[in-house]
């Protein structure tokens, strides 16, 4: 059924639905280029406890985003970026795992593991990978990477990034995982273009070194923003930093200037988090304000 999606600013016809669940295998084409979410598994956030600036109020006036069970639902997976019979995986899942809600966790629940078999049904595998660019050192974004099926495959992380991953620890990163990628790893450089069409931007906050991957083909590009964004609901609201910022007031300052890059004329974006539309673009309305729009093509 298709119902009437209020935003925090704007409205928007579509299924609100989409809000409330995670995705599943979506793609999208530019030019010559595919893109395709590639699944791994869920997380459930606390609204409050993930964006702590938020009030209790405001969620209630606008439920569309919880679930069930009054939580944020959090896609996990990769981008697969394929042309030309080359493929790049942007971020590795959560992995094999599953996670119940420990007491005051923002994280109520989350689970992994879908992420291999869903590429196996795009028709890759990890040892096929020409690359997996990792947007940042978080569990949720390199969780396979450790694991014996991508033994083998490059890891491209931003030289900041790698260079101060003990940060990593801090966010449950074994040092031992951290020496399982390390044969792997190529650093990277901002403007730095790592497959046809995809170039990395730095845009740090979320931690010293997060990275976007810009990907242009077809006369659109489209930012693959990782966790600068892991809600659509800050894109109305990109003061809204999550409790896991390793710098708030940095992560705040690059997610504006995101959210208005993302206003540019042909320019799509990607939120690797964002239940199941993860695909969209941000308009702008008169009085200035903005909101995602879901892109399904």
């Amino acid at each position: 059924m298709t119902v009437r999606y209020v935003t925090m600013t704007d409205s928007r016809q579509y299924d609100d639905a989409r809000l409330r669940r995670p995705t599943g295998i979506r793609s999208l084409r530019l030019g010559d280029i595919t893109l395709t979410y590639v699944p791994d598994g869920v997380a459930q956030l606390s609204p409050r406890g993930w964006l702590p600036t938020t009030t209790d109020e405001m969620w209630a006036a606008h439920p569309e985003y919880l679930d069930a069970d009054g939580h944020l639902v959090a896609s996990l997976g990769g981008l697969l970026v394929e042309h030309d019979g080359r493929a790049l995986l942007i971020d590795a899942g959560f992995g094999p795992l599953s996670r119940s809600a420990q007491p005051g966790s923002p994280i109520a629940a989350i689970s992994g593991g879908a992420l291999v078999d869903n590429l196996a049904r795009l028709g890759h595998t990890p040892a096929g990978l020409e690359a997996v660019a990792i947007s940042h050192l978080h569990p949720d974004h390199i969780g396979w990477a450790a694991y014996p099926a991508f033994a083998g495959v490059r890891f491209l992380i931003s030289e900041p990034e790698w260079t101060e991953r003990h940060l990593a620890e801090e966010h449950g990163i074994p040092k031992e995982t951290l020496a399982t990628l390390e044969p792997g790893v190529v650093t990277v450089a901002d403007g730095e273009e790592i497959f046809p069409g995809v170039r990395v931007q730095l845009v740090p906050g979320h931690t010293v070194g997060h990275t976007a991957y810009v990907i242009t083909g077809g006369g659109r590009r489209l930012i693959a923003f990782g966790d600068a964004l892991h809600t659509s609901a800050q894109v109305a609201h990109p003061e809204w930093s999550a409790v896991v910022d390793r710098d708030p007031e940095h992560a705040a300052t690059s997610r504006r200037r995101l959210v208005e890059e993302l206003t540019e004329p042909d320019t799509l974006g990607f939120g690797i988090h964002f239940a199941d539309v993860p695909f969209g673009r941000v308009r702008r309305d008169a009085d200035g304000a903005t909101d995602w729009e879901p892109v399904d093509v």
